[in-house]
């Protein structure tokens, strides 16, 4: 890592962690109350009511890095799941089968799982404040 940047990697991944889960709690709210409107038509049933609120809740506790490790361990679990029900029987590579969104979502919310809240974060708060 160049010099530069290495006294910036704690804010760095904190801003990773927080735009993530920032891009992931809409997908939870456009599934849970249509908001915003993006013309796609619903899908299954088991999809808005399962998935929708493990997006709203698992993006906003990683947005604010609260339960963070368990929350994005979650995340990642549906996005896995996501990837192999809706994309993988497509085609067997995500440029192929359009997946690339559920793959990057995966593995990056099982990188936060690992290493956890960071600075800026209410884990972070909570565990100073002991």
């Amino acid at each position: 890592m160049p010099a530069f940047m290495k006294a910036y990697a704690p804010q760095t991944y904190a801003l990773l962690r927080m735009v993530t889960g920032f891009l992931y709690l809409w997908h939870g709210l456009q599934k849970v109350f249509g908001f915003p409107d993006a013309g796609k038509g619903g899908g299954p049933g088991f999809v808005t009511y399962i998935a929708g609120p493990i997006e709203l809740v698992g993006g906003l506790f990683v947005l604010l890095g609260l339960f963070t490790r368990p929350a994005a361990f979650l995340c990642s679990g549906l996005m896995a799941v996501a990837y192999w029900m809706a994309h993988g029987t497509q085609a067997l590579l995500p440029i192929q089968n359009r997946g690339e969104s559920a793959a990057l979502y995966c593995f990056v919310f099982l990188f936060i799982s690992a290493h956890g809240a960071g600075c800026w974060s209410v884990d972070e708060r909570r565990t100073s404040a002991r």
